[in-house]
């Protein structure tokens, strides 16, 4: 389980992965669009960063994010939808690209996913 920061730079979000960039990665490639956006604007509740603990695994408090299909290995990730967030029912369907691939090495079935909020300790 990792935490994961998210930046609003003119009104668009991305994740904040140094080591991507560094290891030959674009950052237009770590924009979150298509769903993944309106999830980090709920998310954020109108600040411009949000943290958010991801995981594989299912952990306490955490939301899920269904894989619904797999995209084209030319376009890279995949559609995920997220039935519920925080007890509310969303059905929120988002693209996932391809950079989900590089933070968890495979296409994940499922992501657990939980806003960090101020004063949480791991």
């Amino acid at each position: 389980m990792k935490v994961f920061r998210f930046l609003k730079e003119d009104d668009k979000w991305f994740i904040d992965l140094p080591q991507f960039i560094e290891s030959g990665g674009n950052k237009a490639d770590l924009q979150m669009v298509e769903g993944a956006d309106t999830m980090l604007d709920l998310m954020a509740e109108k600040k411009n960063e949000v943290s958010l603990r991801l995981s594989q695994d299912e952990f306490k408090g955490a939301d899920k994010l269904d894989l619904k299909e797999r995209c084209d290995p030319s376009v890279g990730g995949g559609y995920y939808i997220m039935d519920v967030y925080e007890g509310r029912k969303l059905d929120l369907l988002m693209w996932l690209c391809g950079v989900t691939e590089w933070v968890f090495g495979e296409l994940p079935e499922r992501i657990f996913v939980k806003r960090v909020t101020d004063g949480e300790t791991e």
